[in-house]
């Protein structure tokens, strides 16, 4: 547990050993006012700058640089790379002998959790209020690349005046919250998405289930999945239908689109802030009440009828000239507003919806599009026609095709190296591993995670560029720039040479 609201007998006694003890020369101890997973969390004042603060114990690293104070330093930097009004700020790093701090904003409140628990559920337009909070600093989040990945009840501070803070940013990577190195669960499963149950990287998407299950338990005061056998509680995320609530009124339908088995199915977080940001749906209009106004213009309003007298050859020419000038311009307006052509094939701007352009891969459909990875590096040159003439792009939107289907394919390279084989052309599968797939799959063994950024697609040139950031087991991340050139499979791609 994070930062939380100072219980009203401190847990420790004040002659014990650790109060008033200065941590980096700097930040004197008070009070223990938490324990979580990872150790004490304390009240301390800042000698320096004269306030308080929150320092949490993250844990002993013995030998100072292993890959777990790497990654536990890494990870403290994103969370203060991360500067938004609904996130527990975090203001320090410290690494004092085999100890290691987070220093963090001190946040006055109660978190979510305490709160439900107390009163058995929160009003449907209270917990939209709250988790509007938290959307908002997690759309942010994923829009700078960084995935909680533990997103809870418990990790959702509430002020008194009714704001939301959500923290321990990147600390759940640091602890491994979710499926540990033996396979073991740290914590409880109840808000991991499925895919992240069975043992699949964690996403954005995977962000959005575990938002989707606070917002069940907010509104209905239990966990979405409550059970003593931590085993049996995942084999239900995995194997059942997600939780629903009676009902589903605004904003309980919102589980549909947030507690989706195929990560696919999800919207994304920026879309969940705005449904909760915005209020309740707008009644539709009763059977008394006038329908809106149609989007569309009438043109030619009827004529009103009129008593009926001879025509003198004098008035008839300006009726008709009237009435072409009418026409005229119904045909002006008709050819404005008729829908648009297909968007021009190499135009990267077109919507970026899904289109029919899919891996012939099944598992690669499957896995959401998260802000990770790329294949091993090929030293042979490619010689294939796809590198020599330009491939006519797809229609719609190819672009966005393209970086999509890279995107799966490396984020299921990591979760299933045999299935992004089937990704690649015969050509490129010999070029880069001699056409053996175990030393392919044995590559993308020593790879923990991968983030990518500056994802480029040129349709015609049948190219995406991308910068990679490689997060490999047993050593430190590393930049490298990759342009993979892809060639048509049916209404697909296949990876045909790397640059």
């Amino acid at each position: 547990m994070d930062p939380t609201p100072e219980p009203p007998e401190s847990p420790e006694s004040p002659e014990s050993p650790e109060t008033h003890r200065v941590i980096g020369d700097r930040y004197a101890l008070v009070r223990q006012i938490g324990q979580g997973g990872m150790g004490a969390v304390w009240l301390a004042r800042d000698q320096v700058l004269g306030r308080e603060v929150a320092l949490k114990r993250i844990g002993h690293f013995p030998g100072g640089d292993t890959p777990g104070l790497v990654r536990a330093q890494r990870e403290a930097n994103l969370a203060a790379r991360l500067n938004h009004p609904h996130v527990v700020a975090v203001f320090d790093f410290v690494s004092e002998g085999e100890e290691q701090w987070l220093v963090m904003e001190h946040v006055v409140g109660a978190d979510l959790a305490s709160l439900v628990a107390d009163d058995g559920g929160l009003r449907p337009e209270e917990a939209a209020r709250l988790l509007a909070q938290v959307t908002e600093a997690l759309a942010a989040a994923h829009e700078a690349g960084i995935v909680h990945r533990d997103v809870k009840p418990s990790n959702i501070l509430v002020t008194a005046d009714g704001t939301a803070k959500l923290t321990d940013f990147g600390i759940a990577r640091a602890r491994d919250s979710t499926i540990t190195a033996s396979g073991m669960v740290a914590g409880s499963p109840a808000y991991l998405a499925p895919e992240v149950a069975a043992g699949r990287p964690a996403t954005e998407a995977s962000d959005v289930w575990s938002l989707g299950a606070t917002l069940y338990q907010a509104l209905s005061g239990r966990q979405p999945y409550e059970s003593d056998n931590v085993m049996s509680a995942m084999y239900r995320i995995v194997h059942e239908d997600p939780p629903r609530l009676p009902g589903s009124g605004w904003p309980a339908d919102l589980l549909e689109h947030t507690m989706a088995t195929d990560p696919s199915d999800r919207w994304p977080m920026s879309r969940v802030h705005s449904y909760l940001a915005d209020g309740p749906p707008a009644a539709p209009p009763t059977s008394r009440e006038a329908p809106p106004a149609a989007a569309t213009t009438t043109l030619l309003e009827p004529v009103p009828p009129v008593a009926p007298e001879p025509v003198r050859r004098g008035r008839l020419l300006p009726v008709l000239l009237a009435v072409g000038a009418v026409l005229v311009a119904a045909v002006l307006v008709w050819s404005l507003l008729r829908p648009d052509p297909a968007p021009n094939a190499g135009d990267d701007t077109a919507s970026d919806e899904p289109t029919s352009q899919r891996s012939p891969s099944s598992s690669a459909s499957r896995t959401p599009s998260p802000s990770s990875t790329a294949p091993p590096s090929s030293s042979a040159p490619a010689t294939s026609s796809a590198s020599t003439t330009a491939t006519p792009p797809a229609p719609g939107n190819p672009a966005g095709a393209m970086r999509r289907f890279v995107q799966r394919y490396i984020a299921t390279a990591l979760a299933d190296p045999a299935d992004a084989w089937t990704q690649l052309s015969p050509r490129f599968q010999q070029d880069c591993c001699d056409g053996d797939e175990g030393s392919y799959a044995g590559y993308w063994d020593t790879i923990e995670d991968a983030t990518l950024s500056d994802v480029v697609a040129d349709p015609r040139a049948m190219t995406v560029a991308y910068t990679i950031t490689w997060d490999p087991v047993d050593r430190s991340p590393e930049d490298e720039d990759v342009t993979l050139v892809l060639v048509r499979d049916g209404e697909g791609y296949l990876i045909d040479e790397e640059r």
